[in-house]
């Protein structure tokens, strides 16, 4: 009996261990345990994240709202700004709020204003709301964006990322869709700087055309109102607002100046960047073909009192000595100009200030310079020095920053070699008072932000300027993206080509047989051979149009405008392929810049008209 019961309990042990399903049910278990163990675990992990995050990502100090004037009744004009939301940062006076310039010790010891800036009034009568005053670097100093004390804004662009500063609340409100618009003083790149790292659209106009009254100064003569938007039009619909009527400049005639010193001191490629821009201004009315100059070595020659700031340099690194110096030039008029407004105060009251911030305040209360007016006579000669250069259809293209910004709460500081290079790009616009639009780059393999600068005087059309262009740079910047060119060796070259040729032709004579599918294989050999000839993509697209593959024939159109811009067929094709997948607007695009190169085009004209009708 006992050696039966013995046996009966292995048997039993090796049935359950022969038994698959056994297996499978305890698996199931202990997976599911798992998988509940993960879930709790993540969970405590987002609550954990959320309980932490800042409401409003860590935009906003201060939160109230300035509405705006009731909207007169028709006939009276809508108001410019009507329906829109903005912010200003923390250095603009608002009536009954003590501004506090990024630091509580300066809110402490001053009292609410009795008046509100004028640019905030401005904008509010033109039927803009205010929601409230952002976060900023403490007294304007300082470019990452970090705040000791309010703490750092959420990138939205990049969440591990600074958003960059000083305006960095401003801009990060904007990124985030809080508000359509926001305001922020630039001085040494105080807007442009958060633009470019938070992936925005941001306008410095030139110096004294906005009224700084009611902004706390870091910097008289080099402070500037600037702006954010997401949008090309809200920018322009602030500077229609903003800029006076003046401030016109720009002939309708207009050309790039591409500034090839300062891409070269990118670490990253800029081919990509400089043909997008090339392509983009190309289909454009009234446009010269694009320049190129070494920005450097041209100050170097017409700034003549810069020569003092110049470190000692061989011919071919004159171009650099002299943008090194003009930051130098700028950082010094800087800190000249801080000392004389603020000195007794950082003395009297001895504000808690962050590492970086306390350095950059030390620096300039304790600043001490010979000769001042050397400092002036080089912003004045740099002005004339840009006016002579652009004159009055010259608009000067270079980046905005340097590269990629620090991660979020790191212990590192922002490289001596990183700030140097963007402040000499940031520092042409700064000391010579010219206005500058800064637009984002972002599909690139790698994020490039581009400025814009024109002469001083010549906001509104700069301004233009980019609403004309924006879309076409950011549509080719798209497809400059896409584009790989295979390289063809010399000794194939003729044999390629010669083939390729004959693989159109068959193309063609199938095409005109209504044989589609033939037609595209052809074709589709032709590219395999020459993939850089328009006309292959305009054909094959063609034949995917017949076949009703709209997706494919839009691609090829786009590959046909990148390799040639004048390519009316492949607007007319990629229209049709827009219209008939309900893109009406993309597709009226198109129709008109076919117009734009061929004026009578029977087929464009007639799609225009039919789209005009659908979009009503």
């Amino acid at each position: 009996m006992a050696s039966s019961a013995q046996s009966g309990g292995a048997g039993g042990g090796g049935a359950i261990a022969s038994n698959p399903r056994v297996w499978i049910v305890a698996g199931i278990a202990v997976a599911g345990v798992i998988v509940l163990a993960e879930a709790a675990r993540r969970r405590r992990r987002w609550l954990r994240d959320r309980a932490g995050a800042p409401p409003d990502a860590g935009a906003f100090c201060d939160r109230f709202e300035l509405s705006p004037p009731q909207q007169p009744p028709p006939p009276a004009a809508r108001h410019l700004l009507s329906g829109l939301t903005f912010a200003a940062s923390d250095n603009f006076e608002i009536e009954g709020y003590v501004a506090g310039f990024g630091n509580p010790d300066w809110k402490r010891t001053h009292e609410a204003p009795r008046h509100t800036s004028v640019t905030v009034t401005m904008l509010q009568k033109q039927g803009g709301t205010c929601v409230g005053r952002t976060v900023m670097d403490e007294l304007g100093f300082g470019v990452t964006g970090e705040n000791l004390h309010c703490g750092t804004p959420i990138n939205p662009a990049s969440p591990s990322l600074v958003p960059g500063g000083s305006c960095s609340g401003s801009a990060v409100a904007v990124a985030a869709q809080l508000v359509d618009f926001a305001l922020g003083t630039d001085t040494i790149g105080d807007v442009r700087i958060p633009a470019s790292f938070c992936g925005l659209l941001s306008f410095r106009p030139s110096y004294g055309v906005v009224s700084t009254l009611g902004t706390i100064a870091n910097s008289q003569s080099l402070d500037t109102i600037g702006w954010f938007a997401r949008d090309p039009c809200v920018l322009h619909r602030v500077g229609e607002v903003l800029l006076p009527a003046t401030a016109g400049g720009l002939k309708q005639t207009k050309q790039f100046v591409f500034a090839d010193d300062c891409f070269q001191l990118l670490k990253v490629s800029n081919q990509k960047t400089l043909h997008a821009i090339k392509n983009a201004v190309q289909t454009l009315p009234g446009y010269q073909p694009p320049k190129h100059i070494n920005i450097g070595q041209y100050l170097y020659s017409n700034v003549p009192s810069l020569k003092e700031f110049c470190e000692p340099a061989t011919k071919l690194q004159e171009g650099m000595s002299a943008l090194k110096a003009l930051s130098t030039v700028m950082l010094l008029l800087q800190r000249y100009e801080f000392k004389a407004s603020h000195e007794n105060w950082v003395n009297t009251v001895k504000p808690k200030l962050g590492l970086d911030i306390s350095t950059r305040v030390l620096s300039a209360v304790n600043f001490a310079h010979d000769n001042i007016k050397s400092l002036y006579a080089i912003r004045n000669e740099l002005r004339v020095a840009l006016k002579n250069l652009l004159k009055d259809t010259g608009i000067l293209v270079l980046p905005t920053t340097a590269g990629y910004p620090l991660k979020r709460n790191s212990k590192e500081r922002l490289s001596s070699g990183f700030e140097e290079r963007m402040y000499k790009f940031v520092g042409i616009a700064a000391l010579s008072g010219c206005c500058e639009v800064t637009i984002p780059l972002a599909n690139l393999d790698h994020h490039v932000s581009l400025s814009f600068v024109a002469a001083h005087g010549s906001d509104k059309s700069l301004l233009r300027t980019i609403l004309d262009t924006y879309s076409l740079i950011q549509e080719q910047v798209v497809l400059a993206s896409k584009l790989v060119t295979t390289p063809v060796t010399n000794g194939d070259a003729d044999i390629d080509v010669d083939a390729s040729e004959l693989l159109k032709e068959k193309g063609n004579s199938a095409f005109k047989s209504r044989q589609w599918s033939k037609a595209a294989e052809f074709y589709s050999e032709a590219i395999s051979l020459s993939d850089t000839n328009a006309t292959y993509y305009c054909n094959r697209a063609a034949a995917f149009l017949e076949l009703g593959r709209f997706k494919q024939a839009e691609a090829d159109c786009d590959r046909a405008l990148l390799l040639d811009r004048k390519n009316v067929k492949a607007y007319l094709r990629r229209g049709f392929a827009r219209e008939v997948t309900l893109n009406y607007k993309e597709a009226l695009q198109d129709f008109r810049r076919a117009l734009a190169l061929e004026p009578q085009n029977k087929t464009a004209l007639a799609a225009e008209r039919r789209l005009q009708k659908l979009l009503k």
